[in-house]
C-alpha cells in the first residue's frame, strides 16, 4: 500500500505496519510516536516492536501505517519515517519516558543537536487521559497537533482510546 498525500508525504505499509495485537489488559494505555531517518528505518522499527513485545514493560496493541515525510527544523537531512503505536504498560509516565529513552539509546540514538538525524525517536504523545507538566515531561506531547508526522498516522488508529 502506498498512498500519495500532500507534497513530500507518503503513507507506506511494511511487514509489520499497520497492525493490531490482542490486549493483555495492562493498567495504562499510551500513544507513542516512533520516528527515524538513519539507516534501514523500517527494519529497525520492526526490531523495536519485537523488542518492546518481549520486554515485559510494554505491550504494543496497534501500529499505524508508516509515513515518509520531510524533516523540519534542520532540513539538510534525509526524509523521516514516522508512525504511532498504542501501547499498554504498567509503567507510570516518568518511568515510561526513562524506558523509552533507554530503548532509543540501545538502538543507536545519539543526540548531537536539536532536530538532528536519528536512528530512533520515541515520544509519548498521550498517556491515559493525563495532563502532566514537569521540567522533563509534558503530556499530552506539547507539539503533537502541529506535526503531520504525528497527526497523519493518528488518523489510522481505529477503535483504541487512550
Amino acid at each position: 500500500m502506498t498512498l500519495q498525500l500532500q507534497e513530500g508525504f507518503r503513507l507506506l505499509a511494511s511487514r509489520r505496519f499497520p497492525a493490531r495485537f490482542p490486549s493483555k489488559g495492562l493498567r495504562h494505555r499510551a500513544v507513542v510516536g516512533i520516528g527515524g531517518n538513519i539507516g534501514d528505518v523500517a527494519k529497525r522499527f520492526d526490531r523495536v516492536v519485537d523488542y518492546l513485545q518481549r520486554s515485559g514493560q510494554i505491550h504494543v496493541v496497534q501500529l499505524s501505517p508508516l509515513l515518509r515525510n520531510p524533516p523540519f527544523g534542520f532540513i539538510e537531512q534525509p526524509d523521516f519515517l514516522n508512525a504511532v503505536m498504542v501501547i499498554e504498560t504498567g509503567l507510570n509516565p516518568p518511568a515510561l519516558m526513562r524506558y523509552l529513552l533507554w530503548v532509543e539509546k540501545r538502538f543507536g540514538r545519539r543526540r548531537s543537536f536539536k532536530n538532528a538525524p536519528r536512528t530512533l525517536d520515541l515520544d509519548i504523545i498521550f498517556y491515559d487521559q493525563l495532563r502532566v507538566k514537569t521540567m522533563r515531561l509534558r503530556l499530552p506531547h506539547p507539539h503533537f497537533h502541529e506535526r503531520e508526522s504525528v497527526m497523519i498516522p493518528l488518523m489510522f488508529l481505529k477503535g483504541e482510546s487512550v
